[in-house]
């Protein structure tokens, strides 16, 4: 067996699937400094001791996925092992040092690589030029109800596996407007389970939905990208990777301090 070692840096919010009931995109960084993706996770279902953090370093047994041809896309034959943790300590200084290698800061360049089926980038680090603004939007609020209906039925045998309630939908949707170095502007949309979870966490704290789209909008658009030096993931989705005139959604941040942030202290 085989054992690849990696970085993880994205987990994005839980979807559902007929064929995997709930999964989780996990995307990170090998010890070469490429990024890989790795796909299907069902993350839930993971014993406590595989469910894996952002920064974790993991050791798994990996196979080139059939069903994907993006070149960053595996998909594991092993269970995931989590050997280490890599933690803020001098402003972030071990993960720049990883994650900071190929850094676009031209969208064009990177769709045409994207486009490029020699090449077929499908994950990168963007650094915005300008962030214009973050926005919500409500969305459906329920999963697809044939999907529900087929997981459910899937469930039903799995009663003595320990049956998991299927995640709750995000009824908002959130984007960042931002420009790039060539002042195109563009807005995309974040999925990172981070987000996720801070919504929820703020609608438990206001028991309303405004307030608790209001505090996400602070963190990202105050704090990250008002007061840190704001980074995104961004990976292509498998369906729109050749057909969408841009590809890629947003699937993480990274945002150690500023230099005048560290100046000040």
């Amino acid at each position: 067996m085989a054992l690849t070692s990696v970085l993880i840096t994205v987990k994005t919010y839980p979807n559902i699937s007929v064929k995997y009931d709930e999964l989780v995109c996990t995307a990170g960084i090998k010890n070469d400094g490429s990024w890989i993706r790795i796909y299907p996770v069902q993350f839930r279902k993971l014993s406590y001791a595989s469910q894996y953090k952002k920064y974790d370093w993991i050791e798994v047994d990996l196979e080139k996925n059939p069903s994907d041809f993006r070149p960053e896309s595996y998909k594991p034959k092993s269970e995931i092992k989590v050997v280490d943790h890599i933690d803020t300590k001098n402003n972030w200084e071990e993960r720049k040092a990883a994650v900071l290698n190929q850094v676009y800061t031209s969208l064009d360049k990177l769709i045409k690589e994207a486009k490029d089926k020699s090449i077929c980038t499908s994950l990168a680090v963007f650094k915005p030029a300008k962030i214009i603004d973050f926005i919500y939007e409500p969305v459906e609020r329920e999963w697809d109800t044939k999907k529900l209906k087929r997981l459910n039925q899937l469930n039903l045998f799995e009663q003595d596996k320990g049956k998991i309630e299927v995640v709750r939908k995000l009824p908002y949707k959130f984007s960042f407007t931002f420009a790039d170095e060539d002042g195109k502007e563009s807005t995309l949309m974040i999925e990172d389970w981070e987000t996720g979870q801070l919504y929820w966490r703020c609608l438990q704290k206001y028991n309303d939905e405004t307030k608790a789209c209001e505090d996400v909008k602070k963190k990202y658009f105050d704090d990250f990208a008002a007061t840190k030096d704001l980074y995104f993931f961004l990976g292509t989705t498998l369906q729109n990777h050749y057909v969408s005139r841009n590809p890629f959604i947003i699937i993480g941040t990274f945002q150690p301090k500023t230099e005048h942030q560290l100046k000040l202290f």
